[in-house]
């Protein structure tokens, strides 16, 4: 009895001692150097809270989205935007794919939209002369384009229009709930525009953009929808191949922590959404003589959009309209100073200016404007706010002759007839001294079909028809006056003008 008293007292005092030691840590875990917020933080309780806040990737979600197959460059920060080198003349495929969710953008489902896709300079200051850049290429290069569509590659895509004036853009029409592929190939390469125009420099990067519209109520695709760009280098032939190479070894060879600086290489090209390129939202025109190719028909009307080489931006007939985005007006809202800027070619400063009336706009004066946007882009933003033109060469004045009554003349040099009815006349103004801009500017301000004009005439002595030449243009006399009259044609297929 007295050995199992003992024993009993042994295993009382051992848990005596293990409980008093369980009792010693208490507190330990509790102090300053075990406690962590963040531990706290990740808890399943504050993980439920923190899940059900919005999305930055659920408040935006773009309608649509243009991967390009081609590789990216491994050379490329983290933080910068992704290079992608390409092959002049290879063939290579944007997938158009419809990015939206269900009810987004309901208004264009079972329906068409028209894309544009453009090779464009990346430097800003290749964009203030891209036009005598392109020029020059294009004396360079006759009868080549910056960029061409690869149709028999191409799927999903509908009736394509490449204007002749421009030369680095295509379009057309897709269905975004089908499969739809562009296989696009860029001709002009990136050396091409640097100062001694051949290899062994570094060569100008571009940019691959692609705008999408849908259509208006009048059926033309001028409401923007989405906007997507990427940066592209353009190599002579396999070139691509061998710089993309280069730049695999130079990352190979460097140490493991210089990796980390510089994006992977990705398979394909994701375009990234940019603001709309500043001339699409107009409707598509061709500066070449025949008739303007575009998606829609619409009848002729004094409001329709001019050719860019039919009627002087500046100084537009009287029967042309001023477009509304040419002059900022001071009682325009902070989104129509927006518009005015893209439509200007002012995009890269519509953040800096994101809060500007109209009215604070015009106020800044031309130093203020230098100071902010520098000495190219200051000079260039003041003179489109005051909206200096360019003189005309030669200012014509002409009228439409009407059917006078019988035995009664029209009052010659536009003055009133018998019964009070004034000849009101058209002014058109002359950027270059030729016959056919003549006739072209006669077509837009009276609504004639350009491509129906078949002669135009001025009659001289006893009644004859002189045929108007480049030669007799340039020997108009300023603010002439002439009335005119249309006849048919002796087939019967279009008409001839006939100056008075």
């Amino acid at each position: 009895m007295a050995w199992v008293l003992k024993m009993d007292e042994v295993i009382e005092s051992g848990l005596v001692h293990d409980f008093d030691a369980s009792l010693s840590g208490i507190g330990q875990e509790l102090g300053a150097g075990a406690y962590s917020m963040s531990d706290v933080l990740a808890l399943p309780i504050f993980k439920q809270e923190d899940s059900s806040l919005p999305l930055d990737d659920e408040t935006k979600h773009p309608p649509f989205q243009y991967v390009m197959c081609a590789a990216t460059s491994p050379a490329v920060k983290l933080h910068d935007e992704t290079l992608t080198y390409l092959n002049q003349g290879q063939s290579y495929e944007i997938r158009m794919l419809d990015n939206r969710k269900m009810g987004d953008v309901p208004e264009i489902t079972g329906k068409l939209v028209k894309s544009i896709i453009r090779v464009v300079f990346h430097d800003r200051r290749l964009q203030y002369t891209e036009h005598q850049q392109l020029e020059g290429w294009k004396w360079n290069r006759p009868g080549d384009r910056l960029l061409d569509l690869d149709i028999p590659m191409s799927v999903g895509i509908i009736d394509t229009r490449t204007n002749p004036s421009q030369l680095n853009a295509v379009e057309f029409l897709w269905d975004p709930a089908k499969r739809t592929s562009a296989f696009i190939q860029v001709h002009c390469i990136s050396t091409e525009f640097t100062p001694r125009k051949h290899g062994g420099e570094k060569g100008v990067p571009f940019r691959i953009q692609v705008d999408t519209f849908k259509q208006n109520e009048n059926g033309e695709y001028t409401d923007h929808l989405h906007s997507a760009s990427c940066q592209i280098k353009v190599f002579k032939p396999k070139g691509a191949d061998r710089k993309q190479k280069t730049d695999r070894e130079k990352m190979e060879k460097r140490a493991a922590h210089e990796k980390e600086k510089y994006q992977p290489s990705y398979d394909t090209t994701v375009l990234t959404e940019c603001s709309p390129w500043p001339d699409t939202p107009t409707a598509y025109v061709n500066n070449s003589p025949s008739a303007a190719p575009t998606f829609t028909s619409p009848p002729p009307s004094a409001c329709s959009v001019p050719d860019s080489n039919s009627s002087s931006p500046n100084h537009q007939g009287d029967g042309i309209p001023q477009a509304s985005s040419e002059q900022l007006q001071p009682s325009a809202t902070i989104q129509e100073t927006q518009q005015w800027l893209l439509k200007n070619r002012f995009s890269s400063y519509t953040r800096l200016f994101s809060n500007f009336l109209g009215a604070d706009l015009l106020k800044l004066t031309k130093e203020d404007l230098v100071q902010i946007c520098g000495a190219a882009d200051g000079i260039r933003l003041y003179n489109s706010l005051k909206s200096r033109s360019v003189r005309p060469r030669l200012t014509l004045y002409v009228c439409r002759e009407q059917p006078a009554p019988q035995g009664q003349q029209p009052a010659a040099g536009g003055g009133e007839s018998g019964s009070a009815t004034p000849f009101v006349y058209h002014a058109i103004y002359l950027e270059e001294m030729v016959a056919s801009e003549v006739a072209r500017k006669l077509a837009l301000v009276f609504n004639i079909p350009f491509h129906q004009i078949n002669q135009v005439y001025r009659q001289g002595p006893t009644g004859i028809h002189i045929l108007v030449s480049d030669q007799m243009v340039q020997n108009f006399q300023d603010e002439s006056c002439f009335l005119f009259s249309t006849v048919k044609a002796e087939n019967g297929g279009g008409v001839h003008i006939i100056l008075k």
